[in-house]
């Protein structure tokens, strides 16, 4: 049997320090669970110098592009931990998914710009990771058997210094405002095109989104330092490229596949922080009562219960939890739960086929609310909306949904914010949601360097 080598390193409760090593390495990624504030996430993990990159060729469909990154793996090889360990990440792939990588799932219209030409895919396979698991405070540098004993020692001196202290020089500064792409007049004739589909019988519901920009100066990375700070949510993350960078503080699961096992987290519902306790109980407990966004998120179960069952087990799909609530500080959700069991000849790639992208941030039925999405959104998602993702040598995936997510590219700095539509949304209301969604991001890099 292939063992990865485990090798103990201080527990931190903040993954900035070990990533302050590597994080202006080539592949640098950080998967981070925002503890000790976020509550449903265990592991961080940190990667970098990826033994290669995969992206997407011009002409490929996702088919296509998954044969390539099961062939990835296999080079790589596989790989087991020792009896006992439980883990994450053996090696093999972390990187991202955009929201346009649908295209390659779905033949679908081309009517939003393409403005920030951003790759719809991009995966490292990578032989390493500094993993914390926060359940036992306990963190390790996982090697890969490939791994040469020599790049392991030179990891392992890397990691097992002092932590670094972050730079003091660094820091992000915006230069201006965010201001949003859509006024609220265009805003509010989407909606009223949406419900118009919703009537004549084309969808049940439309996510609808829209973009806001700002311009910047210093690094990407002192940035999602401080939206960590303002908003821990367990499937955060943050990754740097050549055009730019990624900061995610998603506080949703997409996909997850452990020993065969599946689960999605959808959230559909969503309720404003109040800055009084008794009003804040009072807006969580109007949430978990409301009809509206109840029926929301049935719909949005229902069409992930179909999602699954294309690549899960006759029988095997459930949903063991509906409608419970997860509070973050700037507001509260309505998260249901779907399960099941990867059917035979089936793995986490299968999976991702036959569900991507998220149903909880297209609509129903997906692929006429993704076509509704891309003739009224003026511009492309990219990463918004796509996923930020792990993929091991044995099978084993977690993902997110790319929201509460901004992408630096070229001294602009960029982020998203919606919603579903269904017939009786009230404009105005959706339009304050999708502000209040990601107002703090807003806020916090509107202040920093201040």
């Amino acid at each position: 049997m292939n063992l990865c080598t485990l090798d103990p390193l201080p527990y931190l409760p903040d993954p900035a320090a070990y990533f302050e090593r590597v994080r202006e390495a080539p592949g640098a990624i950080l998967l981070d669970s925002g503890r000790p504030v976020a509550q449903r996430g265990r592991y961080d993990l940190i990667s970098a110098w990826p033994l290669e990159t995969l992206s997407p060729l011009p002409d490929e469909n996702a088919a296509a592009f998954f044969v390539r990154l099961r062939l990835a793996l296999a080079r790589l090889g596989p790989a087991q931990l020792p009896a006992g360990v439980e883990l994450p990440f053996a090696g093999g792939l972390i990187g991202l998914l955009a929201y346009d990588f649908g295209r390659r799932v779905e033949v679908l219209p081309a009517q939003a710009v393409d403005d920030l030409g951003a790759r719809d895919a991009q995966l490292g396979l990578y032989s390493w990771a500094v993993t914390t698991d926060h359940a036992t405070q306990r963190s390790y540098l996982v090697c890969h058997p490939r791994l040469a004993a020599d790049e392991r020692r030179r990891l392992l001196a890397l990691f097992g210094d002092k932590a670094n202290t972050p730079d003091a020089t660094a820091s992000f500064e915006l230069s201006e405002p965010f201001r949003a792409d859509l006024t609220a007049e265009r805003y509010r004739a989407a909606i009223e095109r949406i419900q118009q589909y919703i009537r004549d019988g084309d969808c049940y519901q439309v996510n609808f989104a829209q973009r806001f920009q700002a311009s910047y100066h210093g690094q990407p990375w002192q940035a999602y330092r401080a939206l960590r700070q303002a908003c821990p949510t367990p499937f955060a993350g943050f990754l740097s490229f050549e055009q730019g960078a990624i900061a995610s503080l998603s506080p949703e699961r997409f996909l997850s596949v452990v020993d065969g096992q599946v689960e999605t987290r959808p959230i559909k519902g969503t309720r404003r922080r109040m800055p009084e306790s008794g009003a804040d109980a009072a807006a969580a407990a109007e949430l978990l009562a409301a009809d509206k966004d109840r029926a929301e998120n049935l719909m949005i179960v229902d069409l992930l219960r179909n999602d699954l069952g294309r690549s899960c087990r006759t029988g095997s799909v459930r949903v063991p939890e509906l409608f419970a609530l997860e509070s973050y500080p700037n507001v509260h959700h309505l998260v249901s739960a779907v399960r099941g069991e990867l059917a035979a000849g089936k793995d986490a790639l299968d999976l991702l086929a036959g569900s991507f992208p998220g149903g909880s941030i297209t609509g129903a039925p997906k692929i006429r609310a993704m076509q509704i999405i891309d003739e009224l959104e003026p511009t492309r998602r990219s990463i918004y909306c796509g996923s930020l993702l792990y993929l091991d040598v044995r099978g084993r995936m977690d993902s997110s949904i790319a929201i509460r997510t901004l992408l630096f590219s070229e001294q602009r700095v960029y982020c998203w914010g919606g919603g579903g539509i269904v017939a009786d949304s009230n404009w105005q209301a959706e339009y304050q949601e999708s502000l209040d969604k990601v107002n703090i991001l807003l806020r916090t890099l509107e202040a920093a360097g201040r």
